[in-house]
């Protein structure tokens, strides 16, 4: 946990920023099969550009989806509905690559290398080995009522109220492409005030910059900010250059997998590199990383510390985890590695287990492509959920209890 004062940064973009639309379209794919075949293997990526959509990857599945017309759906949602915008879902060409998993892949993931060693064990679950190596991080903390950090979650509201204005009318000269960052003043890790709010939205050519300030400053930044941290010293910067009429895939070209930092915890936690977007559960950057934000948040939600930080390491084709690792920064009223035990014990890292425990075969990939995947109190998602926490505490109470027999048994 940082010490003393400082000042930290994070940033969000609307469903519109071109990297954005990628994932979106990526997982608005990978729903439409999940919806049809909850075993499917998916892992497609995107790109955008002026005028054009280039899906590619690897898909294994029995079922038919029209990729065509989901991204073309998906981009009219989105709100690029106009030729004028230099891309919109009309007149977009798509061009579709997409192959089969490897089945070097496929092998181990099908039956993890416990399975494949002639180790006995019975439940089915346990035969998923992991889809890929890599290390994965969930991260949680009190700030907020969401248990994230403070600036990553007004960050991602300012973003979906900049999105929520241009499509209800409010702001009707508003389009799709727009970024948010927030910075905030902290003492001794806690937040004490707004420093800055930054607001760059793409808008039509004509509308005066002078209107354009002021209704993003009262439509949307003083809606969404928390009173008590907003004083006279706060500053906004609204549209920096003074004009951002050319945006989206016209003014800048978007990937998938390209905003993991926004996708998480706005830097405030560690990363492991794995993007989400696009890959079906069985890929351990995803289904590993939405169950260690789900430990951490319950950890935090159980009291045992007020930040907290888990890490997961996984091999291809291996189902038990390599390595699981907590850190509480200092905070914690048990021993981080006393609560890793208790996490090991009250939730199963297999890969298997994971995608049954979060029931993550299903379309509900969609709805987190656009404003974080985490902290999202607006949704129904299971790894937002606080459910683990009597078996947390149950746990550690009993381990307590253990400790405190153990001088009276020597």
């Amino acid at each position: 946990m940082h010490k003393g004062h400082h000042y930290f940064t994070s940033e969000s973009v609307t469903e519109g920023h071109p990297d954005k639309i990628c994932d979106q379209l990526s997982d608005a794919i990978l729903d439409a099969i999940m919806a049809k075949d909850p075993m499917g293997r998916v892992a497609i990526e995107c790109l955008v550009t002026t005028g054009l959509v280039v899906v590619a990857g690897e898909v294994t599945t029995g079922c038919y989806v029209d990729i065509p017309k989901i991204v073309r759906e998906t981009i009219r949602e989105i709100g690029f509905t106009d030729a004028k915008m230099g891309f919109d879902y009309e007149t977009c060409g798509v061009i579709v690559s997409v192959k089969e998993q490897s089945k070097d892949i496929a092998r181990g993931v099908d039956k993890a290398l416990e399975i494949r060693g002639g180790e006995v064990i019975k439940e089915d679950l346990a035969a998923l080995g992991a889809g890929d190596q890599g290390l994965m991080f969930g991260y949680a903390c009190d700030e907020t009522e969401e248990l994230m950090p403070m600036p990553i979650m007004l960050a991602h509201k300012l973003a979906k109220r900049l999105s929520d204005v241009r499509k209800d009318g409010t702001l009707p000269y508003l389009r799709p492409d727009g970024k948010s960052q927030v910075t905030i003043e902290y003492n001794d890790g806690r937040p004490i005030r707004i420093d800055s709010v930054l607001i760059s939205s793409q808008h039509s050519p004509d509308v005066e910059y002078d209107k354009l300030r002021s209704d993003i400053i009262n439509e949307v930044i003083t809606p969404i900010l928390p009173p008590q941290l907003v004083d006279k010293d706060i500053k906004y910067y609204v549209n920096p250059t003074g004009r951002f009429v050319v945006g989206g895939p016209h003014g800048d070209s978007g990937v998938t997998g390209r905003k993991i930092i926004v996708d998480t915890y706005g830097g405030y936690g560690r990363h492991g590199g794995g993007a989400f977007s696009g890959k079906d559960p069985t890929k351990v950057d995803r289904s590993a990383s939405y169950a260690v934000r789900y430990l951490a948040k319950n950890v935090v939600a159980a009291g045992l510390a007020t930040k907290c930080e888990v890490q997961v390491a996984y091999a291809i084709g291996v189902a038990k985890p390599l390595s699981v690792m907590v850190d509480t920064f200092d905070t914690g009223k048990i021993p981080d590695e006393q609560i890793a035990k208790i996490l090991t014990e009250v939730f199963d890292l297999r890969p298997g287990f994971i995608l049954k425990e979060l029931d993550l075969r299903r379309p509900i990939y969609k709805q987190v492509a656009a404003y974080g995947h985490f902290g999202r109190n607006d949704l129904d998602i299971p790894w937002e959920k606080t459910d683990l926490v009597d078996r947390i505490k149950k746990n550690c109470n009993a381990k307590m209890k253990v400790r405190a027999l153990e001088p009276e048994l020597v």
